[in-house]
């Protein structure tokens, strides 16, 4: 899945190549991806793209003016990618037959695919006048690279909260942006299990968690920045230290590193340097393993 640096990552490309371009083609290919219909997609047609942002794991192109905005924003979620073109393929584009959920096209020639493989189909696609008029937007907590992402904020957050810190950190309404894999990376950084209360961490590892956090995230988008998307993919997994490799050996400490498998995912950790050498609880298998 697609988090946070991967789409700042993907909003720092765009933003290199949209603005001032004219949108000629916004072709919606798989309809379950459009959440929206008023206004209508296919106003975006002639509108100017003013700016690229990102808020959370949303991505936003802002066209038209202050007096007239039109906002196209889109949300990965699990598979989901963003296809570039210099030239956008003129094959027509066939519902059904195609991963591709979404077609743009620019005045120049250039343009990018929305696509999403897999049968589960969960991206998101929004035609709105404002960011906040998406209903995850509207619900996001704090960017964990803004400036007012403190570490007293943080231990505010967490505060009377009687849930596993794993996920505390992937709450988008607590804190935005952080999924599956990089919650994995922040909580081996912080050297704490996945399943530690979130009320329960000591003024001791508030502090490390809050570094782990920033950290992290920091470098991943510096590893992601500059990057196109096709990049994107591979530079995510091998900065991985243990999300993704199970079996592997750890890079601190040399333990294996482990999984607890869920419905639809998998947690990755080390035990030794998370778990006090605990082996955590398969899910699969219901039942605790010695």
């Amino acid at each position: 899945m697609p988090e946070m640096p991967e789409v700042e990552g993907l909003a720092a490309f765009l933003a290199t190549r949209l603005p001032g371009r004219e949108i000629i083609r916004a072709q919606i290919v798989a309809i379950s991806a459009l959440k929206t219909y008023d206004p209508p997609i296919d106003l975006l047609r002639g509108k100017v793209v003013r700016a690229v942002a990102r808020h959370g794991k949303f991505l936003d192109i802002a066209t038209g003016d202050e007096g007239d905005p039109l906002h196209l924003v889109f949300h990965l979620a699990k598979a989901g990618w963003l296809r570039w073109y210099d030239t956008v393929p003129a094959t027509p584009v066939k519902p059904g037959r195609t991963p591709i959920a979404l077609r743009v096209g620019l005045d120049d020639g250039s343009g990018f695919d929305l696509t999403e493989a897999g049968t589960k189909k969960s991206l998101a696609v929004y035609a709105v006048r404002s960011p906040g008029e998406v209903p995850g937007i509207a619900r996001l907590g704090p960017d964990p690279l803004d400036p007012g992402f403190t570490r007293d904020a943080l231990a505010g957050m967490l505060a009377g909260r009687r849930t596993q810190i794993k996920g505390v950190l992937r709450d988008q309404s607590v804190i935005a942006g952080i999924g599956n894999a990089y919650s994995d990376e922040i909580l081996h950084v912080a050297r704490l299990s996945p399943y530690a209360l979130a009320a329960n961490l000591t003024d001791a590892e508030i502090d490390t968690l809050y570094a782990a956090t920033v950290d992290t995230l920091t470098d991943a988008v510096a590893t992601a920045s500059g990057k196109p998307p096709a990049d994107l993919k591979d530079a995510k997994r091998r900065g991985m230290r243990v999300h993704g490799r199970r079996g592997e050996a750890c890079p601190v400490c040399g333990d294996e590193v482990r999984s607890v498998f869920f419905a639809d995912n998998s947690l990755e950790y080390c035990a030794t340097c998370q778990t006090g050498g605990k082996i955590l609880a398969d899910r699969r298998l219901s039942r605790l393993l010695k």
